[in-house]
């Protein structure tokens, strides 16, 4: 099963409201790329533009074995979703701070999917809370874990 590319400052600098799935158009031996995960995501974001959805800044490597036929690893790929997904994503990204951000990259049979996501920024005190929060969970289940595995 080939591996999923993630965008790990997704989660971190922004809160994720609905997602939405979408096929993305590759040229070449991108796909090989992808499959291989020789992709980055981290610094990516989406746009509707006219009509379309358009992923930029998503760096995919050239492909190893490839030839004259590959192409610039961060240019712009258009996403592939239905006019009404287009139109719904458009009203809700002209609200004030929101943007489209892949979060993910995977294979569904054998088509590249992209999970856009809507998010709202964070600002630092946010940032702190979400690392107050996940640390509070850490040591719930350790605590859980040892009370466990000292009635054994």
């Amino acid at each position: 099963m080939p591996p999923t590319i993630q965008n790990h400052k997704a989660g971190r600098d922004y809160f994720i409201g609905e997602t939405f799935e979408a096929g993305i158009e590759l040229k070449g031996v991108e796909v090989k790329s992808l499959r291989g995960a020789r992709a980055s995501l981290d610094e990516a974001f989406a746009r509707v533009e006219r009509g379309q959805c358009w992923l930029y800044n998503a760096h995919i490597q050239p492909y190893e074995f490839g030839n004259r036929a590959n192409v610039d690893p961060v240019r712009p790929r258009r996403l592939l979703l239905h006019k009404k997904q287009i139109e719904k994503l458009d009203s809700q990204l002209n609200a004030k701070g929101m943007a489209l951000l892949p979060l993910k990259i995977y294979f569904t049979k054998s088509f590249a999917k992209v999970l856009l996501g809507v998010g709202k920024g964070k600002n630092v005190t946010d940032k702190r809370e979400t690392l107050k929060r996940k640390e509070a969970d850490r040591e719930t289940q350790r605590a859980l874990a040892d009370r466990t595995k000292n009635r054994r």
